[in-house]
């Protein structure tokens, strides 16, 4: 029987060049998008998902990720004691049945090792992976990814299209559709060349105009981690998560499901970054 995922692996290691000097100080995880930081988006996404467990990777200077989703019980004592106990409630419902392991990614050596940080986490389970500093607008695909996975017992990616002059910033990938918004692979690359960029069909095998382009959310089986255990560097000399997912999809299939909207990388600060709803 295939497991359903109740476990969520957030990679939060990254430096946020782009963030700098603020990042020195602040992780761009936990840079304020409406009433909370980013990171509380994407595990109130996860939980929506089903999930219990939240496996999120740090690396050094990212402590206060840790302090932010750990209770500090003399903090509640005094609000309580105050009258100002509201100030949290949001917070506690959102921590309200999670639980919580701190993995440490050394070095940055790209997302393919960040992920394989949370190998032991996953213990041989399947795994939603969600990237800490991205959000989605317009709902999330991660029910989609998981009764897609259910369906076919292969692991799954959001997928966004996009014009192909974009195309070479991101992974993409090529295949068919089998239903509506969801494909079955058959390539993967990661920032390919303009003439590299695979195509992809609708149901009806016409030829899609745009590229899709990985989006930031993943639901890994096992084959992946394995791929990952052996896996040299790639493009930019890291070890890229797309390569795994490309031998995965080689030994059992890989499908992807089309994000119901868009995603927001809070790592592009000229972005307007709405507030999302999930639950």
């Amino acid at each position: 029987m295939t497991p359903t995922p109740t476990k969520a692996l957030i990679p939060a290691a990254g430096l946020g060049t782009r963030y700098l000097p603020w990042s020195k100080a602040v992780p761009k995880e936990l840079i304020p998008v409406g009433a909370y930081p980013v990171l509380h988006y994407v595990v109130a996404e996860a939980k929506a998902a089903g999930c219990r467990e939240i496996g999120i990777i740090l690396s050094e200077g990212k402590e206060a990720i840790r302090t932010y989703f750990t209770h500090d019980a003399e903090l509640e004592a005094r609000l309580e004691r105050d009258g100002k106990s509201a100030f949290l409630e949001d917070w506690r419902e959102l921590m309200d049945g999670l639980s919580f392991t701190w993995l440490e990614q050394r070095e940055q050596k790209g997302l393919g090792d960040a992920v394989y940080c949370g190998a032991e986490f996953a213990e041989g389970e399947p795994v939603y992976v969600l990237l800490g500093d991205t959000l989605m607008e317009g709902g999330s695909p991660l029910n989609g990814m998981r009764d897609t996975y259910l369906a076919t017992g292969t692991s799954q990616v959001g997928v966004e299209a996009v014009e192909p002059e974009r195309a070479t910033r991101y992974g993409v990938c090529g295949g068919k559709g089998i239903s509506e918004g969801v494909f079955q692979l058959d390539r993967m690359i990661e920032n390919p060349a303009a003439e590299e960029i695979p195509s992809m069909q609708a149901v009806d095998g016409r030829p899609l105009t745009h590229a899709h382009a990985f989006a930031a959310r993943y639901l890994l089986t096992p084959a992946v981690f394995e791929a990952l255990a052996t896996a040299e560097p790639g493009k930019h000399n890291e070890i890229q998560l797309t390569d795994a997912m490309a031998r995965a999809m080689e030994s059992e299939g890989f499908h992807a499901v089309r994000l119901p909207g868009r995603r927001k990388d809070i790592g592009a600060p000229a972005d307007n970054h709405p507030l999302p709803q999930y639950g």
